[in-house]
């Protein structure tokens, strides 16, 4: 297998995009059968290298369950091409809107066109499914696109960059690797739309270097995502479905939930449940294939760092299993953290591991208010039967997504757009809304040779006071 280029420079870099500058020039708006084209290549390609990936993702992590990267990364990539295959012809149609009648009996539509060539950064926590999901959205768009995988997954760059260059000419989509210069030096061309997914404080900077070109960014962040628990939900079914949310790829996920809320009378049969749920799912821990390691020595020294400042806050940490070593490499086992205070560095910054803060609290009041205090989470999670209390959290905070009475479901939705709001993203892709993304809507208005438009041309008089009247009525 190659290994990764991490010698690119800026005229490298600029060369493939201006090489993808021009094809795009040659072949401003493709056609239905070349963008299904594309998208059948990239479905042909994930299911060969399918077997490959799974083993390069798990070399690259230490060890990540292949159930993991068959769930969360080939299986989400297979779904969203066949959805888009499905809807691509009614997304590319040009869409009659109507006419205001001061103006009828013209026409007005909107058409939607590719914008160009597309930049994406993605992360290494689900490799393929975050660089190749945006990549679904752009050649359905009818775009170019450029890739720019994580550093951290340097065999998984490899052999993207390899089966990209199998599948598609260089025009059409290419994989640029490279370290973090190259990847400040990616972020720099004059893109028509640059989608980065990763961390809010490299979020910002990407923005930055994005604003020179006046490119427009999306930009799927992440954050301090709740989960609520409501003092009626079905307590089992709830915390299965968090040990899930939280214990998937060891926690390292954007939309995994990062605190629990949980009422304080509930609060003893939370913790208990929660060791008897994770002990179910993963009876031996240390051993089984299901679980994953953290990515890398950095992280995991992060995650220890993060246990060890709660400890010294008071903090109480709670393990979720017995396991305590393992032959794998960076093995973190699950842990409920209790006790916590806002002064804790676990409650200032996403966690990204299989470490979980419970919040307890009395009034649902306060829950909203604790939220809403802070930045805008990219998911929220909710537990529980009353509607009303479901709504009043619903209204009252802001999120990118929610899932009810369940954790993730809502990002493999290709219905629903994904993104995040404030400081966990701008903008969102999925589905239609990552076609919308990645395409410029243009209104076109066709003049009647009818129009009454003409008799608002000066020179002004008599007939523009009475147009303008009729104007004013109709409005």
């Amino acid at each position: 297998m190659p290994q990764p280029d991490v010698d690119q420079t800026l005229p490298t870099l600029r060369d493939a995009f201006d090489r993808q500058r021009a094809a795009f020039a040659r072949e401003m708006n493709p056609s239905h059968a070349v963008r299904l084209d594309r998208l059948n290549r990239l479905l042909e390609m994930t299911e060969r290298i399918a077997p490959a990936l799974i083993d390069t993702v798990s070399a690259d992590f230490g060890y990540r369950s292949p159930h993991v990267t068959r769930l969360a990364d080939i299986l989400m990539v297979v779904s969203a091409i066949k959805h888009a295959r499905r809807r691509l012809r009614s997304w590319m149609k040009t869409r009659r809107v109507p006419t205001a009648l001061a103006y009828q009996p013209g026409r007005s539509r909107v058409m939607p066109q590719p914008l160009g060539v597309v930049g994406v950064v993605a992360p290494w926590n689900y490799p393929y499914q975050l660089a190749i999901g945006p990549v679904v959205a752009a050649i359905a768009a009818g775009n170019r696109v450029m890739i720019k995988p994580a550093e951290d997954t340097p065999r998984f760059s490899a052999l993207l960059q390899h089966a990209i260059a199998e599948t598609f000419s260089p025009d059409e989509v290419t994989v640029i690797t490279g370290d973090a210069a190259v990847g400040k030096s990616f972020v720099s061309l004059p893109f028509d739309h640059l989608l980065f997914t990763g961390s809010t404080e490299v979020g910002r900077e990407v923005a930055l270097a994005a604003a020179a070109n006046l490119t427009p960014v999306t930009l799927e962040l992440g954050g301090k995502s709740p989960a609520i628990l409501n003092m009626d939900c079905d307590l089992k079914s709830a915390v299965s479905s968090l040990v899930v949310g939280k214990m998937l790829n060891a926690g390292q996920t954007c939309i995994a939930p990062d605190y629990a809320a949980v009422p304080r009378a509930m609060l003893n049969d939370f913790v208990s449940a929660m060791g008897e749920c994770a002990t179910r799912m993963y009876p031996n821990l240390a051993s089984t294939s299901d679980y994953t390691s953290v990515v890398s020595d950095r992280h995991y020294a992060r995650l220890q760092g993060l246990l060890e400042d709660a400890r010294a806050h008071g903090g109480k940490v709670v393990a979720l299993t017995s396991a305590s070593a393992s032959c794998t490499p960076r093995f973190m086992p699950p842990a409920l953290v209790l006790d916590v205070r806002d002064e804790m560095r676990i409650m200032q910054q996403e966690i990204f591991g299989p470490l979980l803060p419970v919040l307890v609290y009395d009034t649902l009041d306060e829950i909203i208010a604790y939220i809403n205090r802070r930045d805008r989470p990219l998911a929220l999670y909710w537990f529980g039967k009353d509607a009303g209390a479901r709504e009043r959290v619903l209204r009252e905070t802001i999120s990118g997504g929610v899932t009810i009475n369940d954790c993730l479901c809502h990002f493999g939705q290709e219905e629903l757009p994904f993104g995040g709001v404030g400081a966990s993203g701008m903008g969102a892709y999925h589905g239609e809304a990552g076609f919308r993304t990645f395409s410029q809507y243009k209104p076109v208005f066709h003049q009647s040779s009818l129009s009454g438009v003409p008799l608002l041309y000066p020179p002004y008089g008599r007939i523009f006071e009475v147009m303008a009247k009729v104007l004013k009525v109709i409005g």
